[in-house]
């Protein structure tokens, strides 16, 4: 019988990409075409792009860079990433996780725009939270924290009140930099020191308790 961990918190807040929605396949079409135009080694790329905004990817890239090209560049990954759903599918258990979640504060908070995160959400069929925190809602990417304590904000509860579902390096040290305990989603987040890992969604039971509170049930 696996062991199994309880959380409790208020509200939850979630990343997207490899989070809930796969979007592997999409992300490394596009990352590998242009580290091929840039001359790197690709699979050294796809080390580093997970979790951040695309031009903040290209900067750590490319310190020497002018910024203004890696914003363009952004800008025209993101068309091709938003018309590019092929593969695009729900991380397993995430159906029936957002499912648990409509009666209970949660939030979106992605790398991603508007666009993209309708796309994938879209493509994979799952429910788009009511509050979500985009690209075009920060100042800075993850692994600044911004994202997550506006997600926090906008539910009304405080950074220690709030659980973070996450699978990047970036992501997770934005959940802690927030304040916040992370749940580490997949293979790659074991890495990262979240507060506890799971292989994906299938094990995770949500129940809601008295006076707001929420019991995050997470067998490992």
């Amino acid at each position: 019988m696996p062991a199994t961990t309880t959380l409790t918190a208020r509200a939850l807040l979630l990343d997207m990409d490899s989070t809930i929605v796969n979007s592997e396949a999409v992300v490394e079409r596009c990352w590998r075409r242009w580290a091929g135009e840039q001359g790197l080694d690709a699979d050294e790329v796809l080390k580093v792009v997970h979790g951040r905004q695309g031009w903040a990817t290209m900067a750590a890239l490319l310190p020497d860079r002018p910024m203004e090209l890696n914003l363009a560049d952004n800008r025209r990954m993101l068309a091709q990433e938003t018309s590019d759903t092929d593969g695009v599918v729900p991380v397993p258990g995430a159906p029936a996780f957002m499912a648990a979640l409509a009666t209970v504060p949660h939030a979106l908070v992605t790398s991603a725009d508007i666009p993209l995160s309708d796309a994938r959400m879209g493509a994979a069929g799952l429910p788009m939270p009511a509050v979500r925190i985009t690209a075009e809602s920060v100042s800075a990417s993850k692994p600044d924290p911004e994202g997550f304590l506006k997600g926090a904000a906008e539910l009304g509860y405080a950074p220690e009140d709030c659980l973070v579902f996450e699978d990047s390096e970036a992501g997770i040290e934005a959940g802690r930099a927030a304040g916040m305990r992370v749940v580490g989603v997949g293979d790659r987040a074991a890495a990262f020191a979240p507060t506890v890992q799971v292989r994906d969604l299938t094990g995770i039971r949500v129940e809601a308790l008295a006076d707001g509170v929420i019991a995050v049930h997470l067998a490992g």
